[in-house]
């Protein structure tokens, strides 16, 4: 399969934490991005990291909460949410660019693989 796999979503409470990992196996990607769809909204970027070189970008709702990271070694990109708020619930998408795009960014046209998503519900 050439699409990322997302695990790690589940119910928590607010001011709880959760970590999202996102598996990047069968191709190697560009640089990968976390986005979130809430009920009834778009889905907006949450934030995005470079294999390569680790850099990375966060939406205005996710500095100070929310820390991406990644694990060469296990293909996988992880996003860490600290603080969580009810207004985090949604479902959360792992996206992956083309190798040859590393840099980091909120354009989701940007990005042409997929994961089918996993839901975080945080309680109030």
């Amino acid at each position: 399969q050439v699409q990322p796999v997302e695990s790690g979503g589940g119910l928590v409470q607010a001011g709880g934490s959760l970590r999202l990992s996102c598996a990047a196996s069968g191709r190697l990607f560009g640089a990968m991005g976390w986005f979130r769809q809430a009920p009834g909204k778009e889905r907006e970027f949450v934030a995005a990291i470079s294999w390569s070189i680790g850099i990375t970008d966060y939406a205005d709702s996710a500095k100070g909460r929310f820390t991406i990271s990644r694990d060469n070694s296990r293909n996988t990109v992880y996003l860490q949410m600290n603080s969580l708020k009810p207004e985090d619930t949604a479902v959360y998408y792992c996206a992956a660019k083309p190798m040859n795009r590393q840099l980091p960014s909120a354009s989701q046209h940007e990005y042409d693989y997929w994961g089918q998503g996993t839901q975080v519900t945080v309680s109030s």
